[in-house]
């Protein structure tokens, strides 16, 4: 019953990141991207150290080891965001959707190499179901070369699998409180570190830029990494990957009842394909975990 209420919950998130797409791509429009994270990752963790202000428990049960697994996820948190964010401007976007989407192959790899965690059977033909899927809605012509955007955007996937595996491994060792404090803790203080030389800092004023600040700080940031430290005590990392695979869906989805963007037939077929995996592995009854 947990692994099902957890599965449920990364669903959502994946649901609130696919509808929040186009206005993130607007707000960027009007504000650097890492100035952008850096305000984002900073009012998250306001709102964090706010929410759980009255159950200091779990700060009296930190040690230094427990701090330091949660800023190593929120390390990747952010490496992942800002290669995904700076490779988007030197390639196109299928392709950086394709590149970020290999997260999803990437997790049980990662996860068997650093922390000798096998994926089930039905885990593998999910994701490779789901990856061959994400190729078929992102990628609309041949990829016949790999540039430097690729490369980071590449990095960036790489990057997001790490923080999956990392949770996944520590999830059940540190309470979620602090697992979700910690990481967005310290993707704000990286962000805060690197806007200021890593780019040309911009800010130009527009309700849509408060908004996409305030709804992926609240929801996409810190409500959905708190539920996600949860949700990885019940569940796999690589299910979560899986279930993730279905952010473009969603954002396809959306910009289809927002501005009326249609889904070719390859990219429908793609769609259904991801669909096909994840209850693939939902179907599937999960083996006890013998690790984290």
């Amino acid at each position: 019953m947990n692994r099902r209420k957890a599965d449920l919950a990364l669903l959502f998130n994946a649901a609130i990141w696919g509808s929040t797409f186009i206005l993130v791509k607007e707000a960027i429009g009007h504000v650097s991207p890492l100035l952008f994270l850096a305000l984002r990752f900073c009012l998250a963790t306001g709102a964090l150290l706010l929410l759980f202000r009255g159950t200091w428990k779990w700060r009296r049960r930190a040690t230094p080891k427990m701090f330091a697994a949660g800023c190593l996820a929120g390390l990747f948190l952010f490496l992942g965001y800002a290669l995904q964010t700076i490779g988007l401007r030197l390639t196109t976007a299928p392709k950086s959707a394709f590149l970020t989407g290999l997260a999803t192959v990437m997790v049980p790899l990662l996860g068997a190499l650093v922390y000798k965690v096998r994926p089930q059977v039905s885990e593998i033909f999910g994701v490779l179901t789901a990856t061959f899927g994400m190729a078929l809605m992102t990628i609309e012509g041949p990829i016949d070369s790999i540039g430097r955007g690729d490369l980071l955007t590449l990095g960036g996937a790489i990057a997001f699998a790490a923080h999956i595996v990392t949770l996944g491994h520590f999830s059940e060792q540190i309470g979620y409180e602090l697992l979700s404090v910690t990481q967005v803790g310290a993707a704000a203080v990286c962000a805060l570190a690197s806007f200021w030389w890593a780019e040309m800092p911009r800010f130009q004023w527009h309700p849509v830029v408060f908004w996409a600040i305030l709804i992926t700080g609240l929801f996409c940031t810190a409500l959905a990494f708190t539920i996600q430290a949860w949700a990885q005590r019940y569940t796999t990392a690589t299910r979560t990957a899986l279930i993730y695979a279905l952010e473009p869906v969603v954002a396809w989805t959306t910009s289809f009842l927002v501005a009326g963007e249609g889904l070719s037939g390859r990219a429908a077929a793609g769609a259904v394909l991801i669909l096909g995996g994840v209850l693939l592995v939902e179907m599937e009854p999960l083996q006890p975990r013998g690790h984290p």
